[in-house]
């Protein structure tokens, strides 16, 4: 069975953890974003895959920076994974840590790329006005979003859908890359 580092923060991304998690893959580790500080009482408000690993009894890793922590570098090599699985984790990974793990790091990003690369691809083809757009699954490299594509899958917008009725929507269709 393989083992899988996940790399997320966000509702969208916990909903494909929950997939993995759901098809009885070896999850040996979730690295989300610190807790931050959100609300008018400015409360300390923990990631929702921190959030769902925690339920599950994931370990969860939450660095401050990736870049240049060999602290953390160095738990990702004792961890051992086979497989990074990356969906919204919101920083850029360097090549020392994609190459850990003997199968690769692979990402999944809520646009058919190469169309808009980056933050907030659902957002851009809403107000772009976009008929279609969907999900990719690559290969993850040094650069963003420009790795080998795996898979992708086409959905198409509604007239009148709204942008979080969509990032709803495209968070299921990530369980089509798990098998």
């Amino acid at each position: 069975m393989l083992r899988i580092l996940f790399m997320g923060t966000p509702d969208f991304a916990r909903n494909s953890l929950k997939a993995i998690c759901d098809a009885k893959m070896d999850v040996v580790g979730v690295v989300t974003a610190p807790d931050k500080k959100k609300g008018r009482g400015m409360k300390l408000t923990e990631s929702d895959v921190k959030i769902f690993a925690k339920e599950r009894n994931i370990p969860v890793y939450q660095p401050e920076k990736v870049k240049g922590n060999v602290e953390f570098i160095n738990k990702i090599k004792d961890i051992n994974p086979d497989l990074i699985c990356v969906v919204a984790y919101g920083k850029i990974l360097p090549k020392e840590i994609l190459e850990i793990p003997d199968k690769g790091s692979i990402n999944l990003h809520a646009s058919l790329l190469p169309k808009y690369r980056g933050a907030a691809p659902i957002q851009w083809s809403v107000l772009n006005g976009d008929q279609e757009t969907g999900v990719t699954t690559m290969y993850m490299d040094e650069k963003m979003d420009q790795g080998d594509i795996i898979l992708q899958t086409k959905v198409k917008i509604g007239e009148y859908e709204t942008t979080g009725e969509l990032w709803e929507r495209l968070s299921y269709i990530r369980s089509r890359f798990i098998g």
